[in-house]
């Protein structure tokens, strides 16, 4: 489900899990302008009226359930992802970080206004080869497919 990513801003490197409460993500929208930290999900325990979780099935959006949120696509700039293996729960779940090809980027969606945004890293089944680490898979795109033209 993509519990860290790695993302760079100019020299520094940025490791961010989903735990810490001030995690933010960074976040460019289709018309491809500036690159925004937006803060990532909601845990439980924080207040707000925005779903807990930082993840979007990919299902539960084309079954309408974020339409209420009025989401916007985005996209996580970010160069690796983290998964940590097995299911919520298990005593030792070892972490794993795979790179995100360049060119790439993990779609998003971002809900909310001002300094209420929330972005969701969008999830699905994830690729074949990596169906041992978790049932989840936050979904990669080309950089392109989200852009303006």
């Amino acid at each position: 489900m993509c519990g860290g990513v790695e993302a760079r801003e100019a020299d520094k490197v940025w490791k961010i899990y989903f735990p810490n409460p001030k995690a933010a993500l960074p976040v460019m929208f289709p018309d491809g302008g500036q690159i925004d930290w937006i803060h990532w999900g909601r845990r439980r325990e924080e207040i707000g009226g925005s779903p807990p979780g930082g993840w979007a099935k990919l299902e539960s959006i084309h079954t309408g359930v974020w339409k209420k949120h009025h989401p916007q696509r985005a996209l996580a700039m970010v160069q690796r992802l983290m998964e940590k293996e097995g299911h919520v729960g298990d005593k030792h779940r070892p972490s794993h970080w795979f790179n995100v090809p360049e060119g790439y980027a993990l779609e998003c969606l971002v809900i909310g206004e001002e300094d209420q945004r929330r972005v969701y890293v969008v999830t699905t089944e994830p690729p074949e080869e990596y169906a041992w680490v978790h049932d989840r898979w936050p979904r990669v795109v080309p950089i392109t497919q989200i852009l303006s033209p």
